[in-house]
């Protein structure tokens, strides 16, 4: 089976592929945004890079800098079209299967291209705020609409974005819900027993649909001796984060440590400090499943997660397993869930139990490779 995949370099698109190295198929990948080298995470495949400019002329980035206006004019001329280099690419490889990640970066600029080719099947897969937050990126209904339409096969990483896109005009295959990496290897020798996890996890995303911000404030309103035993974690921080937390001074009286987003953090060290934290914390205003969610749940840490469209509430049971976060822009919400999180080690322990098993069962790498390398054979057959 000849298939074609198109995403951004992205780490779960890189988690998803790489179950598919030993599965039989023929497999290249197209970058849709053509973002640096080849990449060293997917070795076995073929991947289309560097196909974006005719010319990487002398001095480009110097020009890029110093005469902006100037460069664009040249990029005009020097840069190839993505339709144009994508039905290259349909022609000579012949695929019997498009799948592409993501709907804004990913499907909408292949579409005109997919249209041309009715019998080659498209398959796509959400991927977080894609389905319920579509407007806020720009992206009108009818757009949407024309998508769905000439997709063969949709994969969601929540049941809700399935709902949405029905609404929204799908009537093909729905192939299922699996998470937006396919899976997850979790190292059970990292999982501490409750009364050695030491750390406080917050994911510290203020970007598009992201509100760490507001973590950072319900912590201020709490007492300090709180967190006496505890080591603040913000990991994965933006700018605005870790200026917020420099001109705080409840950051001057805990145990903190700051890992900037443009830090590189291999997935086995987040989930390292994931196996040994007793909370994990993190807030959007849109989203998925969030994959770290599933990836802290799994390993043992007490999430408190927003829950936009009740995406989250499909893992989590408020009040047992997790606490959701009703309102994301609620400091004083988000600062009651984390003091009666850390006050209730019953609670962490139960949900310790509860969380690690079930994320074993249904999320685990093991368990999901052989279903999603059979999602294609299904397509094929």
């Amino acid at each position: 089976m000849k298939i074609l995949l198109v995403s951004i370099s992205n780490h779960h698109f890189f988690q998803w592929a790489n179950q598919l190295e030993q599965a039989g198929h023929d497999i290249y990948w197209f970058d849709i945004l053509d973002g640096g080298p080849k990449s060293d995470k997917l070795p076995w495949l073929t991947q289309i890079k560097g196909w974006k400019m005719r010319w990487d002329f002398p001095l480009r980035q110097a020009i890029k800098l110093k005469f902006p206006t100037l460069y664009q004019k040249i990029q005009k001329i020097n840069e190839r079209k993505t339709t144009v280099v994508f039905e290259e690419l349909i022609q000579a490889f012949q695929p019997d299967v498009v799948h592409c990640f993501e709907m804004q970066l990913s499907g909408l600029p292949i579409l005109p291209v997919m249209y041309k080719y009715p019998t080659v099947k498209l398959l796509y897969s959400t991927w977080g705020s894609d389905m319920f937050y579509f407007k806020a990126h720009g992206i009108s209904t009818n757009q949407v609409e024309n998508f769905l339409n000439r997709v063969d096969y949709l994969i969601t990483d929540c049941s809700r974005d399935y709902q949405i896109a029905a609404a929204t005009g799908y009537k093909n295959t729905f192939l299922g819900v699996y998470p937006g990496n396919g899976g997850i290897a979790y190292p059970v020798e990292y999982s501490k027993p409750i009364d050695k996890r030491p750390l406080i996890l917050i994911k510290g995303y203020e970007s598009f649909g992201c509100k760490a911000s507001t973590i950072i404030a319900a912590l201020q309103s709490l007492p300090v001796t709180l967190f006496d035993t505890f080591e603040i974690v913000i990991y994965s921080a933006d700018i605005e984060i870790i200026e917020q937390i420099k001109a705080a001074a409840f950051f001057s009286m805990v145990k903190h440590r700051i890992i900037p987003r443009t830090t590189f953090l291999d997935n086995k060290e987040v989930l390292q400090m994931m196996g040994a934290a007793s909370l994990h914390i993190s807030n959007n205003i849109s989203d998925g499943m969030p994959n770290t969610l599933l990836e802290s749940m799994g390993m043992g840490a007490f999430p408190i997660q927003s829950n936009p469209g009740n995406a989250s509430a499909e893992v989590i049971t408020h009040g047992i397993n997790g606490f959701l976060i009703t309102d994301p822009l609620d400091d004083k919400e988000i600062a009651n869930w984390i003091k009666k999180a850390i006050e209730n080690i019953d609670l962490r322990a139960n949900a310790q139990e509860i969380n690690t098993k079930q994320c074993q069962k249904n999320y685990s790498r093991e368990f999901l490779r052989p279903k999603v390398c059979a999602l294609y054979k299904a397509i094929l057959t």
